[in-house]
């Protein structure tokens, strides 16, 4: 008999993390290590979100809040869905969690049974399958082509569902891509999804962060009867700067919300009260700070982009939202460092960390082993440098 549950060795381990920690530990030991595998903002939260968590300590609400979230919390959100994306949602059908990774467990787990069938599109954020697997789901991969800008088509959608499919995992402004769909491209694959009557998990959580004035369309606004079928994705972690503070959201049908209400009222109960109550002020409050995080990241993206557009044998698809891009780094494969031979993209970070003190995250990860995925929420200073690093490590390879 296994020791472990057969759901839970279905789990393979996150290379980001290992990346990360690689990374951290040479630095520790003292090295000069450029990290662009970190995928959070690198700005302080702001000031004022943060008093707002110092007036809660200071009124003592430090108190269980109910599991689906404050009250007050739940309305600044719908609030949110209705000035930000033209949708409106009742309170009651909003849930807080401890994450945007959290919302998304919460939706699989609430709407898979085993062997129901789920299509991501690769590349891929990638906790989508193991989420999906550890919930009974099979992952479906539909590759998106660099051609069309690491975006798949209504056509490779419709083709790739079967009378299995309970659900499509849907992430614009893109991790790991940057890649942002238009509406006309979120309603022309929404109306694949509504006429095979699929749910559609549509993660939003970088909503905010666009550079190219493609404005965000939300999948639930297609129609009422794609509304009931979609449930979107969102959360505070980095268009305010909180990742640590461990809140996202989801607003779902009455009936998917009241399940998942239920479910995380057994698994964790209520998520953080003070941080709730900090993104409560960060909801009602104007955005300059948003305003001008996006502007350094968009300085930050056309600065990469032209750097790495000087390299010689590597490429990126160019990004237009969130804050990272794909380096495609296929064309190395088969040359060597010294003894050490590159094959694919974990050889690639591997050797490039060892021998440049570069940590990327292998593509292997978000299902295009032919990349390295690079985010630029690092300074203007480093970013550079470690760009300038990695040209001259491609240009040492024989």
């Amino acid at each position: 008999m296994d020791r472990l549950a057969r759901r839970i060795r279905s789990i393979s381990p996150s290379l980001t993390l290992s990346v990360s920690a690689k990374a951290k530990a040479m630095k520790a030991a003292g090295e000069s290590v450029v990290n662009f595998g970190v995928g959070e903002p690198d700005f302080a939260t702001p000031e004022y979100i943060i008093e707002a968590a110092k007036e809660a300590l200071d009124r003592g609400q430090t108190k269980y809040t109910p599991s689906s979230g404050l009250m007050e919390l739940r309305r600044a959100i719908a609030g949110k869905f209705e000035r930000d994306n033209g949708l409106d949602y009742e309170p009651s059908q909003i849930i807080v969690s401890n994450g945007a990774k959290h919302s998304i467990f919460n939706v699989c787990f609430a709407l898979l049974d085993e062997g129901d069938e789920v299509i991501i599109p690769a590349p891929y954020w990638l906790t989508y399958p193991e989420v999906v697997k550890v919930c009974g789901g099979v992952p479906v991969i539909v590759q998106a082509s660099k051609k069309t800008g690491f975006k798949i088509t209504p056509e490779q959608l419709r083709v790739a569902i079967t009378p299995r499919t309970k659900l499509f995992i849907f992430n614009s402004p893109c991790n790991p891509t940057g890649a942002v769909y238009g509406e006309g491209e979120i309603r022309a694959l929404a109306a694949v999804c509504e006429e095979a009557g699929i749910f559609v998990l549509s993660d939003e959580i970088y909503e905010k962060l666009v550079y190219t004035g493609v404005k965000p369309y939300s999948f639930a606004a297609y129609s009422e009867r794609m509304k009931d079928r979609t449930v979107t994705v969102n959360g505070v972690s980095k268009t305010y700067a909180m990742t640590g503070w461990r809140i996202g959201y989801l607003a779902a049908p009455p009936d998917v919300a009241k399940a998942i209400d239920s479910f995380q009222s057994h698994a964790t109960s209520n998520p953080n009260s003070i941080a709730q109550y900090a993104a409560i002020r960060a909801l009602n409050s104007p955005e300059a700070s948003v305003e001008e995080m996006v502007a350094r990241f968009a300085r930050r993206r056309l600065a990469m982009i032209e750097r790495i557009s000087e390299m010689p044998g590597i490429y990126c698809i160019i990004p237009e939202g969130a804050f990272y891009t794909m380096l495609v780094v296929g064309g190395t494969y088969g040359k060597s460092f010294g003894e050490r031979k590159i094959e694919n993209s974990v050889d690639f970070a591997d050797v490039l960390l060892d021998a440049a003190k570069v940590a990327v995250v292998p593509g292997a990860a978000f299902g295009a082993d032919d990349c390295v995925r690079l985010s630029y929420s690092l300074s203007m200073k480093d970013m550079l440098e470690g760009l300038d690093r990695i040209e001259a490590f491609v240009r040492s390879l024989r």
